[in-house]
């Protein structure tokens, strides 16, 4: 990752990065990111000296056919973890425990707690369970990351990559050792997220939605069937008055006869 893309990636695209130093030279840390592009899990690991281990949605490994192998070995190859997201509360745990393994090995855990993209580059609510048990459960100090305009890089939808500066700024590790044991309690859970997102608006200068980001999305694809839908009754009811107009037309031409 270092090597093959890391460098290539940097030189291409000489990303910004404020706060470096915030990063310890070692020891176990989660890297709590805001999420605004596929390229998020690049760019950050490819300025850092050391290794960060991302949770990747399991289809990355199962995708059928040559392209799906190739991104399977990818990212089997820089250390990523496949995660099942359709199997409820049981993939939700298999992450957790994942995250953790990792800490426990001194490593550093990324983790995006909004919980998938910013569908409009807004800074969506993060969801608790994730990343405030992980931290509560290991003790590991949270650093809250903003990725600045990679958005704008690659949009969803786009093949090609557009050349330009993203921006990475790296906040102070937040300390969550008071709640210490409190690993179970939502409403503990849910301060704790709010912190660490309130840490992210800071640094990224995002503007905040107080809802997940997944039923953001799910109202943007209901909002964008409802306008196809709006379009195509009409369009059918244009055709219908066309029709009639030429019946009409017909008729008259015929009374004419």
């Amino acid at each position: 990752m270092k090597v093959a893309i890391g460098g290539p990636l940097k030189v291409a695209f000489r990303p910004w990065v404020e706060g470096l130093e915030n990063i310890p030279d070692e020891g176990p840390a989660i890297l709590a990111s805001n999420h605004l592009s596929f390229s998020d899990s690049f760019f950050l690991p490819a300025v850092l000296d050391r290794k960060v281990t991302f949770i990747a949605k399991a289809e990355y490994f199962t995708t059928p056919g040559v392209k799906g192998r190739l991104t399977a070995a990818f990212f089997k190859g820089v250390g990523q973890l496949p995660v099942d997201r359709s199997g409820g509360r049981g993939a939700g745990e298999a992450a957790i425990r994942s995250g953790m393994d990792v800490l426990e090995r001194g490593e550093l855990f990324g983790i995006y707690p909004e919980g998938t993209r910013s569908p409009d580059g807004r800074l969506y609510r993060g969801k608790p369970g994730g990343l405030a048990r992980v931290a509560l459960a290991t003790g590991a100090p949270v650093i809250p990351v903003a990725m600045i305009d990679t958005e704008k890089i690659q949009p969803p939808g786009k093949v090609l990559p557009k050349i330009m500066r993203p921006g990475i700024r790296i906040g102070r590790p937040l300390d969550f050792s008071r709640y210490q044991g409190m690993d179970h309690d939502r409403f503990v859970l849910r301060a704790v997220t709010d912190e660490v997102m309130y840490e992210i608006m800071k640094l990224s200068g995002q503007e905040y939605v107080d809802m997940y980001a997944t039923a953001a999305k799910r109202q943007i694809a209901e909002a964008a069937k409802a306008v196809k839908e709006a379009e195509k009754a009409a369009k059918a009811a244009l055709a219908q008055a066309d029709e009639e107009q030429a019946d009409e037309e017909q008729t008259t031409k015929d009374e004419e006869q």
